[in-house]
């Protein structure tokens, strides 16, 4: 078996952050959200993956490289533009051959692993496999429709009227079938090959399609909210560790790791946290669910429920909390006099101020 990693999406709901960074690349606990899934791709005992890249492929191949680091094999398909999953899979037909494989969305984050789903899979070889998992609003995402014995008989994509409440799971299992479905598809109204059409077409066709409904945490990190979850989902499992500095006057309360090369001074880290390798704090609060990377610097602030890219300072600030900070950005406050707010924001931001 191997597996097709996309990671070619422009992430038009984490911007301005992914006008410059690849969105499988935005990090949660310090860690990019695709090496979630690499790992627990290799935890499966599958080695060949293909990875699907786009626009961001020089940024996605420096970080993942040939992927020795996380036991697998590595090859790099390019995709000229994101014209849905099923072209995914069109583009890397050469790639895959007739393998099974398993497609997994490179900004998804699964808890739990999938290694039931694939030993099942490779136990049983139905045409495809579907993870799924209930949600509040199914018109959001695909629809799965299941028989009394769990298999698949229906699928929508985004459906105005719901026929369950389950909806897919970035994770599918295929045999080499996947690739006559794919072939007979026509652009949908959004102009993609959609995933969902070719796994309707299999069924159509009389193939079996399984599904399991996995009872795990599940999330697609597509945007801030749910990038602020995970993370706090992450840190929730850290074991506290200091590897750097932490002077006397300091305090660290709770789960907390401190990475080599960090250093903390006079401040109050509340766990779970983790400060990133060569991070300064001093004279700060650092408060639950925060992740602050490497090469930052915090000082005379507080900040909670947050995420602090790479190299990034903040200084003299007296709150933040719930935020999503991007790479080499300076926060600082605003002068006493005149009483103004001075923004510098790229395209696509979204500021809240306290007034």
């Amino acid at each position: 078996m191997k597996a097709l990693v996309l990671a070619g999406g422009s992430g038009t709901r984490l911007r301005p952050i992914t006008h410059t960074s690849a969105k499988q690349l935005v990090p949660v606990a310090n860690k990019p959200v695709l090496f979630y899934g690499l790992e627990a791709i290799a935890a499966a005992g599958v080695r060949e993956i293909g990875i699907v890249v786009g626009d961001t492929h020089a940024e996605i191949e420096a970080a993942v490289g040939d992927g020795r680091a996380f036991g697998l094999e590595v090859t790099y398909i390019r995709q000229r533009a994101p014209l849905g999953l099923a072209h995914a899979v069109l583009v890397a037909r050469d790639y895959l051959g007739d393998d099974d494989f398993v497609m997994y969305l490179g900004d998804n984050f699964i808890v739990g692993g999938i290694n039931d789903v694939v030993e099942r899979f490779t136990r049983e070889r139905p045409a495809a496999h579907i993870m799924l998992t209930t949600v509040g609003d199914p018109r959001q995402f695909g629809v799965a429709e299941l028989d009394a014995t769990g298999r698949v008989v229906g699928l929508e994509e985004k459906p105005p009227v719901p026929k369950s409440d389950l909806a897919l799971v970035g994770v599918y299992l295929f045999t080499a079938a996947i690739h006559e479905a794919v072939a007979e598809l026509k652009p949908s109204w959004r102009g993609e090959l959609e995933i969902t059409d070719a796994v309707h077409w299999l069924i159509a066709d009389g193939r079996r399609v399984e599904s399991s409904v996995i009872s795990g945490y599940w999330k697609d990190t597509g945007n801030v909210t749910d990038m602020l979850e995970v993370n706090r989902l992450v840190l929730e499992s850290l074991e506290p560790r200091v590897d750097g500095l932490v002077d006397e006057a300091s305090q660290l309360i709770g789960r907390v790791v401190v990475e080599p090369g960090a250093e903390i001074e006079r401040s109050r880290v509340v766990g779970p946290a983790i400060i990133g390798p060569g991070a300064r704090i001093r004279d700060s609060y650092i408060g639950p669910f925060t992740s602050i990377a490497a090469g930052c610097a915090v000082s005379g602030s507080e900040i909670e429920y947050s995420i602090v890219l790479p190299r990034s300072s903040i200084a003299g600030v007296s709150r933040i909390e719930a935020s999503l900070i991007g790479h080499d950005v300076e926060v600082t406050p605003a002068p006493t006099t005149p009483r103004a707010h001075r923004l510098v924001l790229g395209d696509h931001s979204k500021v809240q101020i306290s007034s």
